[in-house]
């Protein structure tokens, strides 16, 4: 059992860190940037949709979120609401853009095409495209926050928190163990070297950025929200990929029954969360699963950007799920018809 738990394990470590990576990048940019052009887009649906489909191929949460609080708000219209969910992929894209870059780019290239074709034909049969109603609901509004300053990195250090010595001895250990081989290639090739440079940049994020930046989004938000959730169901993907790899009849059996899987690929695109959707990305690591079917699981999942909005309307959960299910359904059915 050992010789399978290990070298998932470590494959599993190397992309929980590349995750934490990209979302450290995109809560730098998501808190300096305080969505000022957010009033602009209330007049134009076009550009609702157009933005919605770029918030939503971004990486992780929190582009569905914003356009969630933006639709609560009356300042984007159902179509844009659909058009986020279908873009999105939620914390699965991280992994993807870590096991397939080449491939992960070329399904969100799809998925704009499609989320910003689906979020068009919902607004021209949409009686109102701003349905959503005013709820003084927020989700991620974020302060000003200078996320480097000289004068308050010693005393940071001097009073070093919980939660910052957790992060910086998570990310020194990981910097170790991947210098001295133990995790990552045994050669120094440009990916080992790019997981280097991610590491120390981490290390200078965790040690410089103010207490509540890292308290708030770094610890609280990244680290407890997704992270260990998104190394768990890797790790348990990659065990379970590992069963069926070495199972010659449910490897056949996948690979034979493939409308069947598109429709399980689709319903449990339904749940709203991150993390079971992380089978079907494995699966396609193997070449055990068509483009067709994972890009039909991506198109219904959305992570967990839906949860805010369902805790605000289920009527427009339920709407918008039943949009995105025939979406990937119609898209999925029709790549599998030439092979993909």
């Amino acid at each position: 059992m050992a010789e399978i738990l290990f070298p998932t394990l470590k494959q599993s470590v190397m992309i929980t860190v590349f995750v934490l990576l990209m979302m450290v990048v995109i809560e730098y940019i998501n808190v300096q940037s305080k969505n000022l052009w957010s009033n602009k887009l209330q007049q134009s649906p076009f550009w609702q949709i157009v933005v919605a489909a770029l918030l939503g191929i971004t990486p992780g949460c929190l582009g569905a979120f914003t356009v969630v609080s933006l639709y609560t708000h009356r300042m984007m219209g159902l179509a844009g609401l659909v058009t986020v969910m279908i873009a999105t992929s939620g914390d699965e894209a991280f992994v993807m853009f870590a096991l397939f870059p080449g491939k992960a780019l070329i399904l969100n290239i799809v998925l704009l095409i499609v989320a910003i074709s689906a979020g068009w034909i919902v607004h021209l049969f949409a009686r109102r495209n701003n349905t959503g109603q005013p709820q003084g609901f927020i989700v991620h509004k974020h302060e000003n926050c200078r996320c480097f300053s000289k004068g308050a990195i010693i005393p940071q250090l001097k009073s070093i928190t919980f939660e910052r010595a957790v992060l910086i001895l998570f990310i020194l250990v990981f910097i170790v163990l991947l210098f001295w081989g133990i995790i990552g290639e045994p050669g120094w090739n440009w990916k080992k070297v790019t997981f280097m440079a991610g590491g120390v940049f981490l290390l200078f994020v965790f040690i410089t950025v103010p207490e509540h930046f890292l308290k708030e989004h770094l610890y609280n938000h990244i680290l407890k929200k997704h992270l260990l959730r998104i190394f768990l169901w890797t790790w348990a993907a990659f065990i379970a990929l590992h069963f069926v790899m070495g199972n010659l009849s449910l490897s056949n059996l996948l690979q034979n029954n493939l409308y069947l899987i598109l429709l399980v690929a689709i319903l449990v695109g339904l749940i709203p969360e991150s993390g079971p959707h992380l089978v079907f990305v494995t699966l396609f690591t193997q070449n055990l699963l068509p483009f067709s079917i994972l890009l039909a699981n991506s198109i219904v999942q959305d992570g967990h950007g839906m949860i805010p909005l369902l805790a605000e309307s289920r009527k427009d959960f339920i709407k918008v799920k039943i949009i995105n299910m025939l979406a990937g359904l119609i898209a999925g059915f029709i790549l599998l018809q030439f092979g993909l």
